[in-house]
């Protein structure tokens, strides 16, 4: 799917209220059963990563890589944001559909400490 639908969708359920973004309020949503998916910047230091796989895997929450920390934020009207955490059912549901899935080895992430 286009990126534009994936980032439309994130903005829709930000206005809706329905999106915990930054790191600690996407690890709040996760811990506490209210997240239904966690998208991760593909961008994302390796400390953010290995602990949202960590917390997404122990809880059972899907989580994706896409897009930038710039594209992120500034698709919900805020600053660079590695992580949001979707806490609405069907728009997890309807992200999880354009969204493929994809596993980031180590190998992958080597050389983007940024």
């Amino acid at each position: 799917m286009s990126q534009d639908r994936v980032l439309g969708m994130l903005g829709l359920a930000e206005r809706a209220g329905k999106l915990a973004s930054g790191g600690f309020a996407a690890e709040k949503a996760v811990t506490g059963g209210k997240a239904y998916l966690v998208i991760l910047s593909a961008d994302a230091k390796k400390n953010t990563v290995k602990t949202f796989e960590n917390k997404c895997s122990f809880y059972e929450v899907p989580i994706r890589y896409y897009s930038g920390k710039g594209e992120l934020g500034h698709a919900i009207g805020k600053g660079e944001r590695s992580c949001v955490a979707v806490t609405d059912a069907g728009m997890a549901e309807s992200l999880l559909k354009m969204l493929p899935e994809m596993k980031k080895s180590r190998e992958d992430r080597s050389g983007t400490d940024s």
